[in-house]
């Protein structure tokens, strides 16, 4: 198999347009960046330099929820989760820095499909929310799942109903909101009505390793986000690898988004 080509990936200047907290440890980051913006596919993602400490020389990768070129600008949700994006919540309306982008490949349209669902668990609502807006886009019709640990954490639905979702149906580990358990307790039953021809998926791998065989079983083809910590982008670093049948490759070049069927789980 071909060695990915690497993404066509630039430095961007952007300014911060609003980055606001909308779930507990969750952010949304609006950024004006009209370069990146028209540049950006559904399911590739963006790496930033985060202002704050000279002495963190990597830069911080993070999938987006909608890039909309008329306004210039590119949005995503993230969570906080370490020192890097702690930093970035900090930054205020008007501040700035540099991103690198587009990176990686993302999601893939087959010719003729007719409705699909996407599963979203926990911060991988961000690449879902842009899997929807494709898909409103292109006038493909779709339902989401989106589970996550509890109420408190849940973001995004509004956006995925904004997008065309037909129908968004919300798990949580603790009962709090929907349906009490993972997501595969939704995602089951829907696909055993033969509706979909397509699942995109993204959240933690034991999630997705899950959604992927329910929708093997059921004859329905899926891509899944592999989503890893990009930490040069381009392919030369090594520590995004992900086991394929075809061998070890880089999340941030041959995916994130890749065949189902092609992982090794």
């Amino acid at each position: 198999m071909p060695i990915p080509t690497p993404p066509a990936a630039r430095i961007h200047d952007f300014t911060v347009v609003e980055n606001v907290a909308v779930a507990e440890g969750i952010w949304r980051l609006t950024i004006e960046a009209p370069r990146l913006a028209r540049a950006l596919r559904p399911g590739q993602f963006m790496s930033f330099e985060v202002p704050g400490d000279s002495t963190q020389l990597v830069r911080l990768p993070v999938s987006f929820s909608e890039a909309n070129v008329e306004a210039g600008t590119v949005e995503t949700y993230y969570a906080v989760v370490g020192d890097g994006t702690r930093r970035l919540s900090k930054m205020a309306t008007g501040s700035g820095s540099t991103v690198l982008g587009p990176g990686g490949n993302g999601w893939r349209l087959p010719k003729g499909a007719m409705r699909a669902l996407v599963v979203a668990g926990g911060i991988g609502i961000t690449p879902i929310i842009a899997a929807a807006g494709m898909f409103q886009d292109v006038g493909v019709a779709h339902d989401a799942v989106v589970g996550t640990l509890t109420e408190a954490k849940l973001c995004g639905t509004d956006a995925l109903s904004e997008r065309g979702c037909g129908e968004v149906r919300v798990t949580t580990d603790d009962g709090t909101a929907g349906t009490r358990g993972f997501v595969t307790a939704e995602v089951e039953p829907m696909l055993a009505t033969g509706a979909y021809d397509l699942v995109l998926t993204c959240g933690p791998q034991p999630m997705m390793r899950s959604v992927a065989r329910l929708a093997e079983q059921a004859g329905v083809a899926c891509q899944v986000s592999m989503e890893r910590m990009m930490t040069c982008g381009f392919g030369a670093c090594n520590t995004c690898n992900v086991e394929t049948t075809s061998g070890m490759m880089g999340a941030c070049t041959a995916g994130p988004v890749f065949d189902s069927r092609r992982l090794v789980w």
